[in-house]
This record gives C-alpha cells, structure tokens and sequence, in this order.
C-alpha cells in the first residue's frame, strides 16, 4: 500500500520532468561551451616588465652664432673698394672694405715730417746744452713739442686706420650691402659677421626641471632642415634668474658646427636627459582612462579578462609608467580594448 502511494501518477510525472531536465542540460552542455568559446574576443596581450626609462626634458631652441657683429663705417665716406664675396670665410684682420683716405693720408704723412723735424731740433738742442750754448728750458719746451706732434700722430693714424674696415675676428661673411663708389655714413650696415664654429643654442627650461640641470650637461638637438640627424652639444652656461612671466629658466648650449651646417636663427628641437630609472612600464594604448583612474585588463591563465586599477607615473610617447596595481609578468590587453569588459573570455592572437 505504501509503494503505491510512493508511485502515484504525480510522482510519476515529476520524476519524468526532471529526467528530462538532466537528459537536455546534458545534450546541450557542449553546445553553451562551444558557444562560449566562439564568443570570446579575440586580443593582443602585452607581459608588464621592468625596463629602462629616459626621463627626457623637451624644449625648442634657438641657434646663435659664437660671436656675432654687423660690420659698419665708423666715418662718413666714399667707398673705393671692396675685398670680399657674399658668405666669404674670413680670417681676423683681413680687409674688407677701404674708404677715400687721401686727406688723412696726406695729414698723417705731414705730420711724419713735422715730428722728423721737431726731434733733429730736440736733439741739436741737447747738443748745445751739453756745450752750455741752449738753456734747459729751451731743451724743455722742444720735448714738449715733439710730444705734441707725436700725440696729433696718433690721432692722424687712428683716423686714417678707421678708413680701412677690417674683420674683427675669424667667420663667414653674410650678405654684401654696399657698393664701389657708394657713399657710407658711420653705423650703415656693410655686411655681417657670424663665427659659427662651434654654435650657441639658447632654449628655456620650466623651473621645476631646474634641479636638474647641470654645466657640462649633454643635450641633443635636431633642425627641421635635417630631420634625421642629431647634434650634440653641452651646457655652458644657466641663467642666474627665473623669468617671473613664464616661470622658465634660460640655458645655453654649445653644439660643434665643424660642418656649418647649423646657421644662427635656427630653431632646433631640444632634449635633455633627465635621468634613466628601471620601472614597470606598459604600452599607453593598454591604459583605460576613466575621469582620473586608469584600469588596464589583466588576463589570467584561463584566458578571462579582469579589470584592475592602477596607479600611473610618467609618460613618454607610446609608453606609460605604471606605479602600483600589476606584477611584473602579468598579462594586460593591449590591442582589442573596444569589447572589452570585467570578467569577459579572450582569445589571445600572436602577432
């Protein structure tokens, strides 16, 4: 009596429900599996390792010339020739332009004369004194013309010297201004002189690289007009001020120029490194912003995606700095970010 109460047509039915139940849940098991796996996203991972990293200070600056001057008259004359090319390399003392000089010319020989005379008189003089026939006085006054004539000399010299313009120092030569025959006046431009061997390059610095910075320190510069060559170059010198408007502090570099290929007014990219440190880096691609967290997707070894906070430092191009949140050695998405959600399945795809 008891078994057929225990088979009655109700039991009967929920044993068949759940034995259906077990029979399907069974037969599609592989099926949902199957279909996890096609769901999965397909990912390029990137392992977090501990690299070198260049701490490079960038800036743009400007190129100088060692030694620079505009060459100029310093009187108001004729112009009777001229002794150098647009961009001739000169040597210091060579001439380079002579202006109308003949009335100096003249004053200076007539002077000449005058002190040939005034010293045979001083010495006659001092003959006859030594034989008591010239007083001292008259010795006396004859020494202080000859002084007065060498002086006037002088003058005269340095007025005739002023009509013959010379380069003050070794370099190029730029653009010729005048003319034979043309008429100068004291302060017109002539031309210019540029000593570009080695080059000046002047850049700023914000202050708070200031510790940084050092004499003798090594920069890299590169021009627009050479894209793929870099000059190197040392600190010679640091501004004593911080400018109070930009909060910058001015450097100075020098750079060999042996080639000239670098001219003044050009502007060059600067880089300066800052330091080198061993840190834990990660492609700046594989970084999530979110407001001011950043999550990356770390894959596990049964290829789900996690989502993690971490904790960012420094930044170069491409590549980010990652100061807590991940190992070294794990694995982070880095392509495939679009899809990408906590918890989700991966396929890894090898480059």
């Amino acid at each position: 009596m008891a078994v057929a109460k225990l088979f009655n047509p109700i039991s009967l039915v929920v044993l068949l429900l759940v034995a259906a139940a077990a029979y399907f849940s069974f037969i599609h098991e592989p099926k949902v599996e199957e279909q996890r796996q096609q769901q999965a996203v397909p990912v390029k991972v990137t392992e977090a390792a501990v690299q070198p990293f260049r701490d490079i200070i960038e800036a743009l600056g400007t190129a100088q010339a060692n030694e620079s001057v505009v060459i100029t008259a310093q009187t108001q004359d004729k112009v009777i020739a001229v002794h150098f090319n647009d961009g001739q390399t000169v040597q210091a003392g060579d001439l380079l332009v002579e202006l109308d000089a003949r009335e100096e010319l003249a004053r200076v020989q007539e002077l000449k004369f005058r002190l040939a005379e005034a010293n045979r008189q001083y010495q006659r003089l001092q003959d006859l004194r030594k034989q008591n026939a010239a007083s001292a006085q008259q010795v006396e006054t004859q020494d202080v013309i000859v002084k007065e004539i060498v002086a006037q000399l002088e003058v005269a010299e340095a007025q005739l010297a002023q009509k013959q313009i010379s380069a003050p120092f070794d370099g190029r030569l730029g653009i010729r201004q005048i003319s034979v025959g043309s008429l100068v006046s004291p302060g017109q431009q002539i031309t210019t002189l540029d000593d570009i061997t080695p080059i000046k390059l002047d850049f700023s610095v914000p202050e708070l690289f200031f510790a940084s910075l050092a004499v003798g320190q090594q920069v890299t510069a590169r021009s627009g007009a050479y894209p793929d060559r870099d000059f190197t170059g040392t600190i010679r010198s640091i501004d004593s001020r911080v400018d109070p408007l930009t909060r910058s502090i001015m450097v100075r570099a020098e750079v060999p120029n042996n080639e000239g290929l670098l001219r003044p007014g050009m502007l060059l990219r600067v880089q300066l490194l800052r330091s080198v440190d061993s840190v834990l880096q990660l492609p700046e691609r594989a970084v999530v912003p979110l407001d001011t967290r950043h999550f990356v997707y770390v894959v596990g070894d049964d290829n789900i995606a996690k989502e993690r906070q971490i904790t960012i430092g420094r930044r170069k191009p491409g590549i980010v700095e990652v100061i807590s949140g991940i190992e070294p050695g794990e694995r982070v998405v880095s392509d495939g970010l679009v899809r990408m959600r906590d918890g989700i399945a991966v396929t890894i795809k090898e480059d």
